[in-house]
Parts: structure tokens; C-alpha cells; sequence
């Protein structure tokens, strides 16, 4: 079986290698363009464009797929099927029926919950206990193809998205492997999605990155743990320098939303700041222009004492 490979981030490159390492017959990988990346905005390849040209695969990156031009690439490869893991982009009706078995996208939610573009984070930020993996054929709509498969996994109340996505990885490229042989024996499973229970992950904004400290440090918590490893919670420091957080975690505490209630610089340190219900404790972060470092060393370096407002 041919198998076109279509993916960008790590997710993508875990289920890709494992497709690889169970010897599937991958006759190429599309992804999203470089980007520029970090203090430098150095140009970075996505990581399956370093693990396809790494094995020789030949790397696709197109802009977009509605002006047809990627047609004649895909009638050269012709793949019997598609897999898509996080791609990003909206397929057209050419590519979703090139293949004669279809495309079959692997989505973190257990759908028709968290359709669309952010769901682990979404989750996250909701306070669900609970996630997983779904296999779906893909059709012209928004996640709403028929179910293959799926498989549920806990999240803990110390998961970030960065565990979350490699549980979500560890679970479902086995499980994209197993319908790949089902696929090609004519027993994939198909179940229609019930509309009625759809809900919707809507892409992160930059403005929902910001924490609000009159809001619950449950709530806090919880978004910390939903932007990070990326693109991470944000906040100014008593003296108005940006800092992103990249962990947290609710604690005791009352005072003034925003008020630095106590600082430690033992072990990894934490800096605990008062929110409209309890307090979080920042534990890591990077200040803007620095690279990641513990709170204890934030605190010995910027000197941030009790009284000092977070906004």
C-alpha cells in the first residue's frame, strides 16, 4: 500500500517514523513551509521534512492546495491512501478522493467532542480529565468524517500539552498502522458521527494567551498547562517585563489579584501570586530577551519580593 504522508509538528513525526520503522511504503510527505524560529527567526524545517529527507523521501510544502497545482505531483505519486496528522490546512475535494482508499486522518479528541484545530489544548483548558485518539476517514467537512477507531487516555492534572500530544502519539500511530492493514483487507470499521454531540476547538488566539489573575488559579493552572511547550502563557512581572510561563501550579493564598504573595529561591523555586480565587505558583518561565529558567533564579536575578503586582 502507498502511503502519502501529510504532517508538520512532533505528533506528526512520531506516527510518521513509526509508519516508517513497521515498514510502510511511504512515497512522500507533505508539510507545512519553514518558519523562522527563535531569538534569530532562524528558517526551521518542520520535523517530518527532517526525518523524510533524512530517509530520502521527497518533501512537498505547498502554500495551498486550491489552485490545483499539486495535482499533477499527486497523480505521479499515486498513493492508495492518505494519512494526515496535524497538517493544518483544509484538503480539497481532489486530494480527499485521489486515493483509492481515501484519506484517513488521525484526530486527538475522542470526536465528535473537540473537532477542529486546537483540541488537546482545548481540553486542557477545560479541566477534562479525559482525551484521546480518533481514526476518521476524512471528508469536505470540519472532522466530521465516519470513525474508524478510537481509544481514550487520562490527563493528569500535571499534563501539559507537550504530554498530552506524546501520549496522544504513543497511543495513535499503532493505532493508524493497525487501520492501514485493515484498509487494505476491507475490514476498517466505519461509524457515522453524531453531529448533535460536536463541539468545537477553535484555533489559539494570541489574546487568550494572557493570564488574567482575577480569574481561579484552577482556570490559571490550566491554561499554563494547555500553551506549554508552546506558544505559552503570558504575563508582566512587577516591573512591567513580559514573561512566559512555562509551568505553574494552583497553591493556597488570598490578596490582591496579581499580588506576589511569597517568592522561594530554594531547589527549582516558585513565586506565588494571588489570583480571584487561591493562588498560582510559577515555577519556570522565560523572561522576555532571556532564555528558560527556574523561578529561583528569577528570583535571585530580578529580585521579585511579596507586594510586587503581576499583570
Amino acid at each position: 500500500m502507498r502511503v502519502l504522508f501529510m504532517g508538520t509538528p512532533e505528533i506528526a513525526d512520531r506516527c510518521l517514523r513509526t509508519l516508517l520503522a513497521c515498514g510502510r511504503e511511504v512515497v512522500g510527505v507533505v508539510c507545512q513551509p519553514d518558519k523562522p524560529k527563535g531569538r534569530g527567526n532562524k528558517m526551521t524545517p518542520p520535523p517530518t521534512k527532517v526525518t523524510a529527507e533524512g530517509v530520502g523521501l521527497p518533501v512537498f510544502q505547498p502554500i495551498s492546495f486550491r489552485d490545483g497545482a499539486f495535482l499533477p505531483t499527486l497523480e505521479e505519486l499515486a498513493p492508495d491512501v492518505i494519512v494526515v496528522v496535524a497538517y493544518g490546512k483544509i484538503l480539497p475535494s481532489y486530494v480527499l478522493h485521489a486515493p483509492r482508499y481515501g484519506c484517513i486522518n488521525l484526530h486527538v479528541s475522542l470526536l465528535p467532542a473537540y473537532r477542529g484545530a486546537a483540541p488537546m489544548q482545548r481540553a486542557i483548558m477545560d479541566g477534562c480529565t479525559e482525551t484521546g485518539v480518533t481514526v476518521m476517514h476524512m471528508d469536505e467537512g470540519m472532522d466530521t468524517g465516519d470513525i474508524i477507531h478510537t481509544a481514550a487516555f487520562p490527563i493528569l492534572p500535571t499534563d501539559d500539552y507537550g504530554a498530552v500530544s506524546q501520549m496522544a502519539a504513543d497511543i495513535g500511530a499503532p493505532l493508524l498502522n493497525q487501520t492501514l492493514d485493515e484498509l487494505a483487507a476491507g475490514t476498517a470499521p466505519r461509524t457515522p458521527q453524531n453531529g448533535d454531540l460536536a463541539t468545537y476547538a477553535s484555533k489559539i488566539e494570541k489574546e487568550e494567551c494572557r493570564l488574567q489573575f482575577t480569574r481561579p488559579a484552577s482556570e490559571l493552572d490550566c491554561l499554563v498547562r494547555a500553551l506549554s511547550p508552546a506558544p505559552l502563557a503570558l504575563c508582566r512581572d512587577g516591573r512591567g517585563r513580559m514573561c512566559k510561563i512555562l509551568s505553574a501550579h494552583p497553591t493556597a493564598g488570598e490578596g490582591q489579584p496579581g499580588e506576589v504573595l511569597s517568592t522561594s529561591d530554594r531547589g527549582e523555586g516558585e513565586i506565588v501570586v494571588a489570583c480571584g480565587q487561591g493562588a498560582l505558583a510559577i515555577t519556570a518561565l522565560i523572561p522576555e530577551g532571556k532564555n528558560r529558567m527556574e523561578a529561583a533564579a528569577f528570583v535571585r536575578g530580578r529580585g521579585v519580593a511579596a507586594g510586587e503586582l503581576f499583570s
